[in-house]
């Protein structure tokens, strides 16, 4: 099965937002990404507003529906993100933890601890029409917690693996790496599609690739950086030759 490659355009909007200006346009560097084999984009609407805005959401949604292309719109489990989504009604609604000092999504969501708000959220939006997924880690009682709560996805977080293959550390690596096949696996179980995202880059997407339960990997930041030296089109059509290549590999 080929894995599926979601491109997360926030960080040209962090771009834009740096000068106050209208360029660099998100939609623009989706426009791109779709064109160059992405198979869907993904935007992260955030409480501060500090890079994706309402308006960014409103043409990302024209766009998508547009190419019959996938929006996948990440937001925090708060009444006014779920308002949002629920007039936008993308194609998929991921929860995701936010705190407003944080510079990216550090860890994944509780369910655990949150599951009251997660579930009234997750049935809400199911019931306008987007599939739910939770960003969480790879951890049983949180994937256990997800397939409780009615998400039809989850997203892994795989940060730590990410920076951990990158500083060299390779025994912390391969554990992080097991664990993650290991809730892959339990997920494909109970009946929930699996994703995972963050921290990927050229090195570490292969292992990720190759895990044979994982359906999609979101990646932003190593793409959009990759695309100042390169060209956002090959970033992206490099990072899908590893995807696929990986997936062949584990299966040959």
């Amino acid at each position: 099965m080929i894995v599926r490659l979601g491109v997360n355009i926030d960080h040209v909007a962090t771009i834009r937002n740096a000068r106050g200006s209208s360029y660099p346009e998100p939609v623009r560097a989706a426009e791109l990404a779709l064109a160059a084999g992405a198979d869907g984009i993904t935007a992260h609407l955030r409480e501060d507003r500090r890079h994706i805005s309402d308006a960014d959401i409103a043409v990302l949604t024209e766009l998508c529906l547009k190419r019959g292309k996938p929006l996948n719109f990440e937001m925090a489990v708060t009444d006014e993100m779920v308002g949002i989504a629920l007039q936008a009604r993308p194609h998929a609604a991921c929860l995701v933890p936010e705190r407003r000092e944080e510079v990216t999504t550090e860890g994944g969501l509780d369910v655990v601890r949150g599951q009251n708000a997660i579930t009234v959220a997750t049935t809400q939006l199911r019931e306008a029409g987007s599939r739910v997924s939770l960003f969480i880690e790879a951890d049983p009682a949180q994937i256990r917690a997800a397939h409780a709560v009615g998400a039809q996805v989850i997203e892994l977080h795989t940060g730590a693996y990410c920076d951990a293959a990158r500083a060299g550390e390779v025994e912390r690596a391969k554990a992080i790496l097991e664990r993650l096949k290991t809730g892959a696996a339990l997920a494909s179980s109970l009946g929930l599609e699996v994703h995972a995202g963050h921290g990927i880059d050229y090195a570490t997407v292969k292992p990720i690739a190759a895990i044979p339960q994982i359906a999609e990997l979101n990646i932003g930041h190593f793409l959009i950086g990759e695309a100042i030296f390169v060209g956002l089109p090959q970033a992206i059509q490099r990072m899908r030759v590893l995807m696929d290549a990986a997936r062949h590999e584990a299966a040959a």
